[in-house]
């Protein structure tokens, strides 16, 4: 039996993107604006959180937040950017669970309330 994320439970194409490298600015290294690359496109399972986590994220917050699962790949990590439906979201690092054995990994995201575009 194949490991990972059934096929049909992946039905949302979502764009990963990482940091470029880091540039020196006027006050040291990454001191202006931090900018991001699209890495690879997966699809994805997304879903609302739900239960207690959602709960003590905040009742605002609490929409903002997706619980995301995808099959592993090596472009994906726990300060990777995520686009989903032309919004930018950001990985929840303490979160982020991946097991390449199992071919997972699985993460929530907050939106990014301030960006006004998605890469």
């Amino acid at each position: 039996m194949e490991k990972g994320f059934a096929s049909g439970l992946r039905r949302f194409r979502i764009k990963v993107l990482n940091r470029t490298q880091a540039e020196m600015g006027a006050f040291g290294l990454d001191s202006s604006e931090l900018e991001w690359q699209e890495s690879g496109e997966v699809w994805a399972d997304v879903n609302w959180t739900k239960g207690k986590a959602a709960m003590s994220a905040g009742a605002i917050d609490a929409y903002a937040v997706k619980m995301v699962r995808i099959n592993w790949n090596e472009f994906t990590n726990e300060r990777s950017r995520i686009v989903w439906e032309g919004k930018t979201f950001q990985i929840l690092p303490d979160t982020f669970h991946e097991s390449h054995y199992d071919n997972t990994i699985q993460f929530h995201m907050q939106l990014i309330v301030n960006k006004n575009e998605a890469t």
